[in-house]
């Protein structure tokens, strides 16, 4: 093996980070493990891609850059603060397009919330007496009305909180704002996250 690592230099590692956009240690650590052959490890990479995303998901993100959109017209915009680990990935082209497609989704679906978790109880209380009140005017069994409930919600939660959103720009009306996230951290290396955002439209409150 450490034969293998005095093979790998630098420029062996420059160059598959400027292909993947993956992390300087990921990227020595495929090129270690696929014995220096640099297509091994761009597909090594890909393949722990996901995975990696999960891991560094609870890394401390303290670096970022503010982000802002104007709809035409400057009747409706939006600012959002996008965190990563360094200010070296925050100037990247990619964390840059990323911020710019979330501050797009936010001023198109009008979300309240980043996520479940910040939901208020009270919020979500109500909207399970609303779903409750429904569910028993529909007809349906009072045995089963607490799965319908949690069947409902999912729809709530994507009305009404960004990551559970489904990506604008994906036809498939399948991904979702936080697998574009994901997706972005596994290419980038670093933990990525949406500490805050607000959307301002004139006439609104």
């Amino acid at each position: 093996m450490n034969d293998v690592k005095s093979k790998i230099t630098g420029e062996m590692v420059s160059r598959l980070r400027e292909k993947t956009g993956c992390g300087m240690m990921d990227c020595k650590k495929a090129l270690v493990e696929t014995n220096g052959d640099e297509e091994k490890a761009v597909i090594k990479l890909r393949e722990k891609g996901v995975v990696t995303a999960l891991k560094k998901a609870t890394r401390t993100t303290k670096e970022g850059l503010i982000f802002s959109y104007m709809h035409p017209g400057d009747k409706l915009g939006v600012l959002l603060e996008l965190s990563c680990e360094t200010d070296f990935v925050a100037k990247t082209d990619d964390f840059k397009n990323l911020g710019k497609e979330l501050t797009m989704q936010i001023a198109a679906s009008t979300p309240s919330f980043i996520s479940k978790e910040n939901v208020p109880d009270g919020e979500l209380e109500k909207e399970k007496e609303i779903l409750k009140a429904q569910a028993l005017k529909e007809g349906k069994p009072e045995k089963i009305i607490d799965k319908i409930i949690t069947g409902r919600l999912s729809k709530f939660y994507e009305r009404i909180c960004l990551l559970e959103q489904p990506y604008i720009r994906d036809t498939s009306g399948k991904k979702k704002v936080k697998e574009l996230i994901t997706d972005a951290v596994a290419k980038i290396g670093e933990n990525i996250s949406v500490k805050k955002f607000v959307r301002f439209k004139v006439g609104e409150e």
